[in-house]
């Protein structure tokens, strides 16, 4: 709900994509996408820089163009930050990438699909030919918790094609996000070791918990970090399915994908972003901000020029920190 009803109102577009680079992954994704594009109030996008918004597990991109109850969703927020100064006009992109293991890492995987190439190659070309805006060096990507990873990453990995990006409560440090998720995931095993039919029992049982959330995530992260194309929705877990002890290899390739790692090869190249920032609630009830701290602490030895904040809060209902993050990209896109 908009805080002032007199507050100008952008323009929502919704388009369609029907993804080629999705084509062919194992945990029957769509390939058919939905794409929500604002566009400020006055705008017609042209020469305006572009961000999209990469959300977080359980989510899909157009969640955030919803009607919310006892707040604003992203465009209400934008169209407010705008009409008060406090940002420049600017496009934002909401993709849906949800995935039947409920969520994404917008990595490339070949079980989950390629992630990363869906947003580079099929998304920002799509929303920059037809507003006329973003390019190089106009455009940046933010998100929360899984989104923040993705955005992390996508920093890491691409910043000659990315120049900006906020990262919220990102997943950083796997050793204490992930390690102790896997005895819950070893317990719904032995009530049905087959993933492809525990995964068909959550999607058509009347009701889910919560807990069973949180074994789905763990199954879209093995199938992101080390996908087993041979098995049900490419899943296979990196520990012993009956003491729980870590298997070094396939860890290892989990490893590889926590950006605490990528940062020690990659971590240089994000010198050449115009905007880089980071925050966590000091209390984030999945163990985040140990990770965001220590990325901090990489990037300030590094000399990578960013922002890092904590706030007093947890990892819940924190959509307020954009009022800090999307003015500090937008104006250094400007």
């Amino acid at each position: 709900m908009q805080r002032d009803p007199l507050t100008p109102a952008g323009t929502l577009h919704r388009l369609t994509i029907n993804s080629e680079v999705l084509a062919g992954n194992l945990v029957g994704a769509p390939t058919r996408r939905q794409l929500d594009v604002y566009i400020p109030y006055g705008h017609d996008g042209r020469n305006l820089p572009l961000l999209v918004d990469v959300v977080g597990f359980t989510a899909g991109g157009p969640i955030h163009t919803n009607w919310k109850n006892f707040g604003e969703n992203v465009p209400e927020r934008l169209d407010r930050l705008i009409a008060t100064g406090a940002m420049p006009p600017v496009v934002v992109a909401f993709p849906d990438c949800f995935t039947r293991l409920g969520g994404n890492q917008y990595v490339n995987s070949v079980a989950m699909g390629r992630w990363d190439d869906f947003l580079r190659d099929e998304v920002v070309p799509l929303v920059e030919a037809q507003f006329s805006c973003g390019g190089t060096g106009r455009r940046g990507l933010f998100g929360k918790s899984s989104g923040g990873y993705g955005a992390m990453v996508h920093a890491l990995l691409h910043p000659q094609f990315w120049s900006a990006a906020a990262v919220h409560s990102g997943d950083m440090g796997f050793d204490l996000v992930y390690r102790h998720e896997f005895v819950p995931v070893l317990r719904a095993l032995a009530k049905e070791p087959d993933v492809g039919r525990w995964v068909d029992s959550f999607w058509n049982g009347r009701k889910f918990k919560d807990s069973d959330v949180h074994i789905l995530m763990m199954m879209a992260q093995a199938a992101s970090f080390d996908p087993d194309p041979s098995a049900p929705y490419g899943v296979r877990m990196p520990v012993t399915l009956d003491t729980c002890e870590l298997i070094p290899e396939r860890w290892e390739r989990w490893l590889a994908w926590d950006p605490l790692t990528l940062v020690e090869t990659h971590g240089p190249g994000l010198k050449a972003l115009k905007a880089l920032y980071i925050d966590c609630g000091d209390v984030d009830q999945y163990n985040l901000v140990y990770g965001a701290r220590r990325m901090h602490k990489r990037l300030t030895a590094l000399g990578v020029q960013h922002v890092y904040e904590e706030f007093p809060d947890d990892h819940t209902a924190v959509d307020y920190r954009m009022d800090v993050s999307l003015p500090l990209l937008v104006k250094a896109l400007g």
